[in-house]
Protein backbone atom coordinates (compact mmCIF):
# COMPACT_ATOMS: atom_id res chain seq x y z
CA UNK A 1 0.00 0.00 0.00
CA UNK A 2 2.92 2.35 0.69
CA UNK A 3 4.26 1.73 -2.82
CA UNK A 4 0.84 2.53 -4.32
CA UNK A 5 0.66 5.76 -2.32
CA UNK A 6 4.13 6.84 -3.47
CA UNK A 7 3.25 6.11 -7.09
CA UNK A 8 0.06 8.16 -6.69
CA UNK A 9 2.14 11.05 -5.32
CA UNK A 10 4.43 10.81 -8.36
CA UNK A 11 1.36 10.81 -10.62
CA UNK A 12 0.07 13.96 -8.91
CA UNK A 13 3.49 15.59 -9.29
CA UNK A 14 3.58 14.78 -13.01
CA UNK A 15 0.07 16.19 -13.47
CA UNK A 16 1.06 19.39 -11.69
CA UNK A 17 4.18 19.77 -13.84
CA UNK A 18 2.11 19.13 -16.97
CA UNK A 19 -0.45 21.76 -16.00
CA UNK A 20 2.20 24.44 -15.44
CA UNK A 21 4.19 23.62 -18.59
CA UNK A 22 1.14 23.56 -20.84
CA UNK A 23 -0.07 26.84 -19.36
CA UNK A 24 3.31 28.47 -19.95
CA UNK A 25 3.28 27.27 -23.55
CA UNK A 26 -0.25 28.57 -24.08
CA UNK A 27 0.79 32.02 -22.86
CA UNK A 28 3.37 32.22 -25.66
CA UNK A 29 0.75 31.73 -28.39
CA UNK A 30 -0.65 34.95 -29.92
CA UNK A 31 -3.94 35.85 -28.29
CA UNK A 32 -5.51 37.00 -31.56
CA UNK A 33 -8.93 35.28 -31.83
CA UNK A 34 -8.10 34.44 -35.45
CA UNK A 35 -5.15 32.35 -34.23
CA UNK A 36 -7.28 30.13 -32.00
CA UNK A 37 -8.16 27.82 -34.88
CA UNK A 38 -4.49 26.88 -35.16
CA UNK A 39 -3.88 26.74 -31.41
CA UNK A 40 -2.91 23.06 -31.30
CA UNK A 41 -0.68 23.38 -34.37
CA UNK A 42 1.06 26.30 -32.71
CA UNK A 43 1.45 24.49 -29.40
CA UNK A 44 2.97 21.31 -30.85
CA UNK A 45 5.87 23.44 -32.07
CA UNK A 46 6.60 24.51 -28.50
CA UNK A 47 9.12 22.27 -26.66
CA UNK A 48 7.62 23.36 -23.33
CA UNK A 49 4.17 22.15 -24.40
CA UNK A 50 5.59 18.82 -25.57
CA UNK A 51 7.32 18.41 -22.23
CA UNK A 52 3.97 19.05 -20.59
CA UNK A 53 2.40 16.29 -22.66
CA UNK A 54 5.22 13.92 -21.66
CA UNK A 55 4.60 14.81 -18.01
CA UNK A 56 0.89 14.12 -18.51
CA UNK A 57 1.69 10.70 -19.98
CA UNK A 58 4.00 10.07 -17.05
CA UNK A 59 1.18 10.95 -14.65
CA UNK A 60 -1.12 8.50 -16.41
CA UNK A 61 1.47 5.71 -16.19
CA UNK A 62 2.21 6.37 -12.53
CA UNK A 63 -1.51 6.42 -11.70
CA UNK A 64 -2.08 3.16 -13.60
CA UNK A 65 0.85 1.59 -11.75
CA UNK A 66 -0.50 2.83 -8.42
CA UNK A 67 -3.95 1.39 -9.16
CA UNK A 68 -2.41 -1.95 -10.11
CA UNK A 69 -0.88 -2.14 -6.62
CA UNK A 70 -3.42 -0.43 -4.38
CA UNK A 71 -7.06 0.39 -3.86
CA UNK A 72 -8.98 3.05 -5.77
CA UNK A 73 -9.98 4.37 -2.32
CA UNK A 74 -6.27 4.96 -1.62
CA UNK A 75 -5.01 6.26 -4.96
CA UNK A 76 -7.73 8.82 -5.71
CA UNK A 77 -7.47 10.66 -2.35
CA UNK A 78 -3.67 10.80 -2.64
CA UNK A 79 -3.97 12.42 -6.08
CA UNK A 80 -5.36 15.50 -4.28
CA UNK A 81 -1.76 16.56 -3.56
CA UNK A 82 -1.58 17.72 -7.19
CA UNK A 83 -2.94 21.08 -6.03
CA UNK A 84 -0.16 21.93 -3.52
CA UNK A 85 2.41 20.61 -6.00
CA UNK A 86 0.98 23.01 -8.58
CA UNK A 87 1.26 25.90 -6.12
CA UNK A 88 4.91 25.16 -5.36
CA UNK A 89 5.86 24.68 -9.02
CA UNK A 90 4.06 27.87 -10.02
CA UNK A 91 5.94 29.80 -7.34
CA UNK A 92 9.24 28.48 -8.71
CA UNK A 93 8.31 29.01 -12.36
CA UNK A 94 7.04 32.57 -11.97
CA UNK A 95 9.21 33.71 -9.06
CA UNK A 96 6.25 34.19 -6.74
CA UNK A 97 6.50 33.85 -2.97
CA UNK A 98 4.16 31.57 -1.04
CA UNK A 99 3.05 33.45 2.05
CA UNK A 100 2.27 32.02 5.47
CA UNK A 101 -1.43 31.56 4.68
CA UNK A 102 -0.68 29.43 1.62
CA UNK A 103 1.79 27.26 3.51
CA UNK A 104 -0.85 26.78 6.21
CA UNK A 105 -3.35 25.79 3.50
CA UNK A 106 -0.87 23.26 2.08
CA UNK A 107 -0.30 21.91 5.59
CA UNK A 108 -4.06 21.65 6.20
CA UNK A 109 -4.59 19.76 2.94
CA UNK A 110 -1.64 17.41 3.48
CA UNK A 111 -2.44 16.84 7.15
CA UNK A 112 -6.11 16.25 6.42
CA UNK A 113 -5.22 13.71 3.76
CA UNK A 114 -2.85 11.91 6.14
CA UNK A 115 -5.48 11.83 8.91
CA UNK A 116 -8.14 10.50 6.56
CA UNK A 117 -5.93 7.75 5.11
CA UNK A 118 -4.71 6.72 8.56
CA UNK A 119 -8.27 6.51 9.89
CA UNK A 120 -9.86 4.91 6.81
CA UNK A 121 -6.95 2.52 6.08
CA UNK A 122 -8.30 1.52 2.64
CA UNK A 123 -7.38 -2.01 1.60
CA UNK A 124 -7.16 -3.86 -1.70
CA UNK A 125 -10.50 -5.10 -3.00
CA UNK A 126 -11.89 -8.52 -2.17
CA UNK A 127 -13.53 -9.19 -5.55
CA UNK A 128 -13.68 -8.04 -9.16
CA UNK A 129 -16.80 -6.37 -10.56
CA UNK A 130 -19.09 -8.53 -12.68
CA UNK A 131 -21.15 -7.46 -15.69
CA UNK A 132 -24.16 -6.46 -13.58
CA UNK A 133 -21.97 -4.37 -11.32
CA UNK A 134 -20.49 -2.49 -14.29
CA UNK A 135 -23.89 -1.93 -15.86
CA UNK A 136 -25.37 -0.54 -12.65
CA UNK A 137 -22.31 1.62 -11.93
CA UNK A 138 -22.25 2.99 -15.47
CA UNK A 139 -25.96 3.79 -15.53
CA UNK A 140 -25.87 5.47 -12.12
CA UNK A 141 -22.78 7.45 -13.12
CA UNK A 142 -24.32 8.63 -16.40
CA UNK A 143 -27.58 9.62 -14.70
CA UNK A 144 -25.86 11.49 -11.85
CA UNK A 145 -23.40 13.27 -14.15
CA UNK A 146 -26.16 14.17 -16.61
CA UNK A 147 -28.25 15.60 -13.75
CA UNK A 148 -25.30 17.65 -12.50
CA UNK A 149 -24.55 18.96 -16.00
CA UNK A 150 -28.21 19.92 -16.41
CA UNK A 151 -28.08 21.83 -13.15
CA UNK A 152 -24.85 23.46 -14.28
CA UNK A 153 -26.38 24.56 -17.56
CA UNK A 154 -29.60 25.89 -16.06
CA UNK A 155 -28.25 27.33 -12.81
CA UNK A 156 -26.70 30.74 -12.27
CA UNK A 157 -24.12 31.93 -9.81
CA UNK A 158 -21.86 29.62 -7.76
CA UNK A 159 -24.12 26.60 -8.26
CA UNK A 160 -23.04 26.36 -11.92
CA UNK A 161 -19.28 25.78 -11.40
CA UNK A 162 -20.00 23.68 -8.31
CA UNK A 163 -22.26 21.30 -10.24
CA UNK A 164 -19.84 21.09 -13.17
CA UNK A 165 -16.92 20.53 -10.79
CA UNK A 166 -18.66 17.65 -9.02
CA UNK A 167 -19.60 16.12 -12.39
CA UNK A 168 -15.96 16.28 -13.52
CA UNK A 169 -14.76 14.81 -10.22
CA UNK A 170 -17.14 11.86 -10.52
CA UNK A 171 -16.04 11.39 -14.13
CA UNK A 172 -12.36 11.21 -13.18
CA UNK A 173 -13.13 8.80 -10.34
CA UNK A 174 -15.05 6.51 -12.71
CA UNK A 175 -12.16 6.73 -15.18
CA UNK A 176 -9.77 5.63 -12.42
CA UNK A 177 -12.10 2.75 -11.56
CA UNK A 178 -12.02 1.55 -15.17
CA UNK A 179 -8.25 2.03 -15.17
CA UNK A 180 -8.03 -0.21 -12.11
CA UNK A 181 -9.76 -3.02 -14.01
CA UNK A 182 -7.66 -2.41 -17.12
CA UNK A 183 -4.46 -2.84 -15.10
CA UNK A 184 -5.66 -6.13 -13.62
CA UNK A 185 -6.56 -7.41 -17.11
CA UNK A 186 -3.12 -6.37 -18.39
CA UNK A 187 -1.46 -8.25 -15.54
CA UNK A 188 -3.46 -11.38 -16.33
CA UNK A 189 -3.08 -11.35 -20.11
CA UNK A 190 -1.67 -8.30 -21.88
CA UNK A 191 -2.56 -9.64 -25.33
CA UNK A 192 -6.26 -9.73 -24.36
CA UNK A 193 -6.34 -6.07 -23.38
CA UNK A 194 -7.22 -4.64 -26.85
CA UNK A 195 -10.27 -6.94 -26.92
CA UNK A 196 -11.74 -5.70 -23.64
CA UNK A 197 -14.43 -3.02 -23.52
CA UNK A 198 -13.00 -1.53 -20.31
CA UNK A 199 -10.00 -0.11 -22.18
CA UNK A 200 -12.14 1.89 -24.61
CA UNK A 201 -14.60 2.87 -21.89
CA UNK A 202 -11.68 4.23 -19.87
CA UNK A 203 -10.52 6.38 -22.78
CA UNK A 204 -14.05 7.65 -23.43
CA UNK A 205 -14.69 8.40 -19.76
CA UNK A 206 -11.37 10.22 -19.50
CA UNK A 207 -12.08 12.40 -22.54
CA UNK A 208 -15.59 13.23 -21.29
CA UNK A 209 -14.15 14.12 -17.87
CA UNK A 210 -11.63 16.48 -19.48
CA UNK A 211 -14.47 18.22 -21.32
CA UNK A 212 -16.42 18.54 -18.08
CA UNK A 213 -13.32 19.93 -16.37
CA UNK A 214 -12.96 22.67 -18.98
CA UNK A 215 -16.63 23.62 -18.57
CA UNK A 216 -16.22 23.67 -14.79
CA UNK A 217 -13.18 25.96 -14.97
CA UNK A 218 -14.86 28.35 -17.39
CA UNK A 219 -18.35 28.43 -15.88
CA UNK A 220 -17.55 30.39 -12.75
CA UNK A 221 -15.03 31.23 -10.02
CA UNK A 222 -12.22 28.75 -9.53
CA UNK A 223 -12.69 29.04 -5.78
CA UNK A 224 -16.01 27.21 -6.29
CA UNK A 225 -15.11 24.82 -9.13
CA UNK A 226 -11.76 23.58 -7.78
CA UNK A 227 -12.96 22.43 -4.34
CA UNK A 228 -16.02 20.78 -5.89
CA UNK A 229 -13.77 18.85 -8.28
CA UNK A 230 -11.02 18.04 -5.80
CA UNK A 231 -13.30 16.78 -3.04
CA UNK A 232 -15.81 14.85 -5.19
CA UNK A 233 -13.09 12.84 -6.97
CA UNK A 234 -11.72 10.97 -3.91
CA UNK A 235 -15.17 10.57 -2.33
CA UNK A 236 -16.56 9.05 -5.54
CA UNK A 237 -13.42 6.92 -5.83
CA UNK A 238 -14.00 5.50 -2.35
CA UNK A 239 -17.60 4.63 -3.26
CA UNK A 240 -16.61 2.99 -6.56
CA UNK A 241 -13.85 1.04 -4.85
CA UNK A 242 -16.13 -0.20 -2.09
CA UNK A 243 -19.08 -1.15 -4.32
CA UNK A 244 -17.29 -2.53 -7.38
CA UNK A 245 -14.11 -4.03 -5.91
CA UNK A 246 -15.11 -4.58 -2.30
CA UNK A 247 -12.38 -2.30 -0.95
CA UNK A 248 -12.93 -2.09 2.82
CA UNK A 249 -12.43 1.08 4.85
CA UNK A 250 -12.78 1.47 8.58
CA UNK A 251 -16.12 2.47 10.07
CA UNK A 252 -17.43 2.91 13.59
CA UNK A 253 -15.59 5.46 15.70
CA UNK A 254 -12.99 5.91 12.94
CA UNK A 255 -15.59 7.92 11.01
CA UNK A 256 -14.97 10.86 13.33
CA UNK A 257 -11.29 11.04 12.39
CA UNK A 258 -12.16 10.49 8.74
CA UNK A 259 -14.56 13.45 8.85
CA UNK A 260 -11.91 15.63 10.52
CA UNK A 261 -9.43 14.65 7.81
CA UNK A 262 -11.87 15.45 4.99
CA UNK A 263 -12.77 18.75 6.65
CA UNK A 264 -9.12 19.78 6.94
CA UNK A 265 -8.47 18.70 3.36
CA UNK A 266 -11.46 20.69 2.10
CA UNK A 267 -10.31 23.78 3.99
CA UNK A 268 -6.85 23.51 2.45
CA UNK A 269 -8.27 23.09 -1.06
CA UNK A 270 -10.55 26.12 -0.71
CA UNK A 271 -7.73 28.32 0.57
CA UNK A 272 -5.38 27.21 -2.20
CA UNK A 273 -8.07 27.79 -4.84
CA UNK A 274 -8.33 31.39 -3.65
CA UNK A 275 -4.63 31.96 -4.30
CA UNK A 276 -3.81 34.48 -7.06
CA UNK A 277 -1.30 31.95 -8.42
CA UNK A 278 -3.97 29.32 -9.05
CA UNK A 279 -6.45 31.95 -10.28
CA UNK A 280 -3.92 33.16 -12.87
CA UNK A 281 -3.04 29.59 -13.85
CA UNK A 282 -6.64 28.84 -14.78
CA UNK A 283 -7.63 32.23 -16.18
CA UNK A 284 -8.84 31.91 -19.78
CA UNK A 285 -6.62 33.35 -22.51
CA UNK A 286 -8.07 36.43 -24.18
Amino acid sequence: MITAALLAVLAALCNAVSSVLQRRAALTVPQDPKARMGLILALVRKPVWLLGILALIGGFLFQASALSRGAVALVQPVMVVELPFTMIILSLAFGAVLDRHLWLAIAALSGGLAIFLMAASPQVGRWLPDAIGWIVATLVTVVVVAALVTVGVLAKGPLRPAAMGVAAGIGFAFTATLMKRVTTIAQEDLSALPLTWQLYAMVLAGLCSLVLLQHALHSGPLVVAQPALTISDPIAGILYGALLFGEPIRSGSWIVLEAIGIGSLAYGVIQLARSPLIQAQNAPLR
